[in-house]
């Protein structure tokens, strides 16, 4: 049998929380459903337990901060994440959990931006899920549905094995590029999202949080690509330097003269500018490259011994 958490992160949630804890008691009767109330103003935590739930508390304020909480507290074998906001249905967990429990995934996302899905999207917030999933998917060379979901299953292995370091809502994006790069399975589920209940506001403040998302995305880019972020780079300072660099050669094959020094050192500026970004991002790609090699034999280490583990049982 495996041990089943689920792990609800919530912040003024009051109105809600109840109805979620309740809907995946009656889906997962056996799980451990954990509430971690992230400095509530209301009665978010007295809901949750009185519906059954195991309440914590994290101070910390940021759905990303929770979400490290729960991942070093909490023991388990999988684990269903879901916001606290009642719009993601409890009845597809099993659709979640099943690609994981038959080992096809170590990860499953709920993917709101299915085309058969009717999600209730406002349209602001559908117009900022397809912008962050293109730069995603262009970058990344990936084919993921939805970035930002808030329901998701995780095996034990790779959520502990995440090292997430986000303290707000960009916490998704970090889970999902992490994961690409780790080379985990990623499965995709169809989900809807309902509309939020009469009175049940979102946390999210578009602008300043979809910067810190666009923000989070190019930061793993760097961290993760170095060799392509600044090849790129360099590739456009070369290309910028060129453009003056051949008025100038052009006038000293005419005249046998440079006339215009102030064109010739901006070009061997820019040129000289474009070559040390290529080679740091060569000198990088090959240290990255290192630590890739390094995460992956600790991951074989992991798995070894859970399987160990489970076999003393």
């Amino acid at each position: 049998m495996n041990k089943i958490a689920v792990l609800i992160p919530c912040y003024n949630e009051e109105k809600t929380v109840a109805e979620v804890v309740l809907g995946f008691r009656e889906q997962l009767p056996d799980a451990d459903i954990y509430v971690y109330d992230n400095n509530s103003t209301d009665r978010t935590a007295d809901e949750a337990r009185r519906a059954g739930a195991i309440v914590r508390s994290e101070k910390r304020q940021g759905k990303g901060n929770v979400i490290r909480a729960m991942i070093r507290q909490i023991e388990a074998d999988i684990y269903v994440m879901v916001d606290g906001d009642g719009t993601y249905p409890a009845g597809k967990v099993h659709s979640l959990l099943g690609p994981v429990l038959s080992d096809e995934a170590d990860i499953v996302i709920g993917s709101r931006l299915h085309a058969s899905c009717d999600s209730k999207f406002r349209p602001l917030n559908r117009l900022g899920n397809r912008l962050f999933l293109f730069v995603l998917n262009f970058i990344f060379r990936v084919k993921v549905a939805d970035l930002l979901s808030g329901y998701r299953v995780f095996s034990k292995n790779a959520l502990k094995s995440l090292p997430v370091l986000s303290r707000g809502f960009e916490i998704e994006t970090e889970l999902t590029v992490k994961a690409i790069e780790r080379r985990y399975r990623i499965a995709e589920v169809p989900v809807s999202l309902a509309a939020r209940p009469e009175g049940s506001l979102s946390k999210i403040n578009r602008f300043r949080d979809g910067f810190l998302i666009l923000a989070t995305i190019f930061a793993l880019f760097r961290d993760y690509k170095p060799f392509t972020a600044f090849g790129s780079m360099g590739l456009l300072l070369v290309a910028l330097g060129l453009i003056p660099g051949i008025v100038v050669i052009n006038e000293y094959a005419a005249t046998g003269y440079i006339n215009r020094l102030p064109s010739a050192i901006l070009s061997v500026g820019l040129i000289l500018s474009g070559l040390l970004s290529g080679f740091a991002g060569l000198i990088l790609h090959a240290i990255s490259r290192r630590f890739q090699e390094v995460d992956y034999q600790l991951q074989n280490i992991s798995r070894e011994v859970q399987r160990t583990e489970k076999k003393t049982q």
